[in-house]
């Protein structure tokens, strides 16, 4: 069964399902994967830092790579994953509009974000296809940990 994880958003399952994310633009699919345990989460953020966010807009952690992925692997952990099984793939991260400084390519801050986020846990990024100009759709499956991401002007790869 496919399950479905929207912007700002994550899941954890196990095998036979599928976890899928669409349209990542500037936002980034986190992929985590325990081999042993065949656990995985996909996590779809939006923004690299909750931090620099006033007015209450950090309430939804799923939103940002600094609270996302903590709380995902903290949910995976809890669930019977191994902290040294597992690892990260990742996808996104795209420049989906001219910018005229790195400030507002938000999409390489996020994939920062996410890599450090990642560092700051000890999970090892295996693969990623990040940056350059377009969306991606990610499906992911727990049962082998592949990672297949279609796209409209790429077509679909494996990471």
């Amino acid at each position: 069964m496919n399950i479905s994880v929207g912007i700002s958003d994550w899941k954890i399952s196990k095998p036979p399902d599928v976890l899928v994310t669409y349209a990542l633009g500037s936002c980034v699919g986190i992929c985590l994967y325990d081999k042993t345990k065949l656990i995985g989460g996909l996590s779809h953020i939006m923004l690299p830092d909750s931090k620099n966010c006033g007015d209450g807009l950090a309430t939804n952690r799923m939103k940002f790579a600094d609270t996302a992925i903590p709380d995902m692997f903290g949910k995976m952990l809890s669930m019977g994953a191994l902290r040294a099984n597992v690892t990260a793939k990742i996808a996104g991260g795209a420049v989906m509009f001219n910018v005229a400084t790195d400030r507002f390519n938000i999409g390489e801050r996020n994939v920062a974000a996410v890599k450090a986020a990642l560092g700051a846990l000890g999970i090892r990024v295996i693969a990623q296809d990040v940056g350059l100009n377009y969306g991606r759709t990610v499906f992911f499956y727990p049962e082998s940990g592949a990672v297949k991401i279609k796209s409209t002007t790429k077509g679909e790869v494996g990471i």
